[in-house]
């Protein structure tokens, strides 16, 4: 008896350092390698390219898997308090390591509900010239080209990475900035 508590313990152990070693080894990854890592872990693949956030919740999920989840009474109770409530704490669904998150981009009818209808045209004042974009069923016009974002036709303008619906109007609510643009 007292030998298999012995090997239980360092069976324990080593999985403890072990823990221990593939979060001191996140560290030195990639974006890319975190990605992976992630998918690996989550099974699902991540939409961030944050280093610190994906260093962080990999380290947490390795955790979990080591020394265990929730405990159902925790679970039960926290479906009882919140059930409406988005399950972050839940083990993610399982899919097949190559199915990613569904691409809602190309469904009809899933556009972002801020935007205006179809046919809209946004004007754009940037370094005193006027951009306008039309607003399509499927995406944006801009000078006589389909684009699939509004982040596309800013870097287009400007040069530089923006978020479209910010450099178009103003904030992530959609309220024009003083000064800076008009939608007609």
């Amino acid at each position: 008896m007292a030998n298999r508590n012995a090997l239980a313990q360092r069976t324990e152990q080593a999985a403890f350092a072990n823990a221990k070693r593939q979060i001191a080894a996140l560290d030195g990854l990639t974006v890319g390698e975190l990605a992976a890592k992630y998918l690996e872990v989550f099974g699902i693949p991540t939409r961030t390219r944050n280093k610190d956030y994906l260093r962080r919740r990999i380290a947490w999920r390795i955790q979990e898997q080591q020394e265990g989840g929730l405990s159902s009474r925790a679970v039960e109770r926290i479906a009882q308090l919140a059930p409406q409530a988005p399950a972050r704490w839940h083990e993610p669904t399982t899919k097949k390591a190559g199915s990613g998150a569904p691409d809602r981009r190309n469904k009809p009818g899933l556009r972002d509900p801020r935007l205006p209808p179809p046919g809209h045209v946004l004007t754009r004042i940037h370094d005193g010239i006027e951009h306008e974009v039309t607003i399509l069923c499927d995406g944006f016009e801009y000078r006589g080209e389909h684009h699939r974002s509004l982040s596309q036709i800013a870097k287009l303008i400007t040069g530089t990475p923006w978020n479209g619906f910010r450099f178009f109007f103003g904030n992530s609510r959609g309220a024009h900035a003083a000064g800076r643009e008009s939608v007609e």
